[in-house]
């Protein structure tokens, strides 16, 4: 009988893998993307909502549902939106579409945002955090032509939202759209 050989294993290399595979998984980009402090004013946007039109100069009955969600890794919420009825008049466009896009643009900076809609509207936006569960999006006054604010406001479990023009030469903001609507 020839007795067992007993080899040393280097365990050195092995441990280096189950080091990276743990940091690898800890990084891993597959994973939901936490709102963490960079979105903490924002948080309250998160979800898919409801929303009814209540009042506007648009003077449209509108519903849909729209959400907002992290999605790039964490490095952008959006706001996708979809109709599930309409009445309006007969310049109103019942068959909108739109996306909204809301990154940080430098640290310490106000957030950014970029609207597109599908009659071409192109919107850049500051946004603000002025109170808790509210958030401004103001277009720059520097720009040709209106000026835009988009507002939510969470009040209790139901979301407020308008959105405002201001002419050209004019002082007052004056609602295009109004609405409200719970989470789902």
């Amino acid at each position: 009988m020839v007795p067992s050989e007993t080899r040393a294993v280097n365990t050195r290399p092995i441990f280096a893998v189950l080091i990276c595979a743990a940091s690898a998984l800890a990084q891993n980009p597959s994973r939901p993307a936490s709102t963490s402090t960079p979105w903490k004013p924002l948080e309250f946007l998160i979800g898919t909502w409801e929303a009814a039109t209540r009042g506007g100069s648009a003077g449209a009955a509108t519903s849909g549902t729209y959400s907002f969600q992290l999605e790039l890794r964490g490095h952008v919420l959006a706001r996708h939106s979809s109709n599930s009825g309409c009445k309006g008049p007969a310049d109103f466009d019942c068959d909108h579409g739109d996306l909204l896009y809301i990154y940080p643009d430098t640290p310490g900076q106000p957030y950014k945002a970029i609207y597109f809609d599908n009659e071409g509207h192109v919107i850049q936006y500051n946004v603000s955090s002025p109170a808790a569960n509210t958030a401004v999006f103001l277009s720059s006054p520097s720009q040709p032509g209106p000026q835009f604010r988009l507002t939510y406001e969470l009040k209790g479990s139901t979301m407020r939202g308008k959105f405002q023009i201001r002419m050209p030469g004019e002082t007052d903001f004056k609602s295009y759209l109004e609405w409200d609507g719970k989470k789902k």
